[in-house]
């Protein structure tokens, strides 16, 4: 279907509202010739004279009046459609995000997210997956906020980093010399719990010590950091995880965080979604929620 010139709807709309053509002249700031030539456009679309000789004046034909309405809203709504996005009222927003991470960073950003949540977006619902053999694609429809490691992104995802963290090892509080610094060589004698979801038993740790001539035991490999610091609260091992999530299962858990005695590569955390939420008002709230909470307070010393 062939659209007709939109242009004439604001030139409709100020003939309606002004009666005539003089002053839908002022109002569309044209002149009145050019404002008559207009009308002679309007009265061939419409198929009707729109506004007649009323005495010295003019008068609204039946069907003018009946268009009225109709032309003030269609003129509303394209506004507001060609109208940047406004600031939004997130107390007044009912909507649901799917957001996506490990378990060590739901634990580290989940309370936190969810409390500012409760008390500035009330109609706000967080649907969080776990990680997995993800694809960026899934941003496109099924992932509101990917947050994690960044793999390489296509150009239809955004991408922002939110922090580099460390990585720690927690033991029991009660453990003996828990509450001594390690050197590299009581590093290594003490055995390992480690986290990868591909139960893999090696890492840059074994390298690092390697080329100190040192070799390790890891005792066991579980596939999340949570379920690393449980294992720890048994016997005496080491379960090294990123420092925030040591720190916060310590607040939790009977556990004591201790520095790793070794040069490791720092973690970079990010957060990934699709170019159709880049201007999202709401998504800019989310995104902008989790980079404060990400980078808020320091991560404590380990002890």
């Amino acid at each position: 279907m062939q659209l007709p010139d939109m242009n004439l709807l604001p030139a409709l709309d100020a003939l309606l509202r002004e009666g005539s053509v003089t002053g839908a002249a002022t109002r569309m700031n044209v002149s009145p010739s050019a404002m008559s030539r207009t009308l002679g456009r309007l009265r061939r679309v419409l198929d009707d004279p729109l506004l007649v000789p009323a005495g010295r004046g003019l008068a609204l034909t039946p069907r003018a009046l009946q268009l009225q309405p109709s032309v003030e809203a269609a003129l509303a709504g394209a506004l507001a459609a060609l109208r940047p996005a406004q600031p939004v009222d997130i107390a007044a927003v009912r909507r649901r995000f799917t957001l996506r991470s490990d378990d060590g960073l739901a634990v580290v950003l989940g309370p936190a997210l969810t409390e500012r949540v409760t008390r500035e977006a009330p109609g706000v619902q967080l649907r969080w997956l776990p990680e997995g053999d993800e694809d960026p694609a899934d941003l496109r429809d099924r992932v509101d906020l990917d947050i994690g490691h960044l793999p390489d992104l296509p150009q239809d995802v955004r991408g922002r980093e939110l922090a580099r963290h460390r990585f720690a090892a927690v033991c029991r509080r009660d453990a003996p010399g828990a509450d001594e610094p390690l050197t590299p060589a009581a590093f290594a004698a003490i055995p390992h719990i480690t986290a990868s979801r591909r139960g893999r038993f090696h890492s840059v740790v074994d390298e690092r010590l390697a080329a100190l001539g040192l070799t390790r035991r890891v005792l066991a490999t579980v596939p999340t950091h949570i379920t690393a610091c449980f294992f720890a609260l048994r016997g005496d091992v080491l379960a090294l995880v990123p420092a925030a999530v040591a720190a916060r299962a310590a607040e939790e858990l009977p556990l004591a965080v201790r520095e790793i005695p070794l040069e490791l590569p720092a973690v970079t955390t990010g957060m990934a979604w699709h170019v159709r939420l880049d201007t999202d008002p709401a998504h800019r709230w989310l995104r902008a929620a989790v980079a404060r909470i990400a980078s808020g307070p320091a991560e404590p010393d380990a002890s």
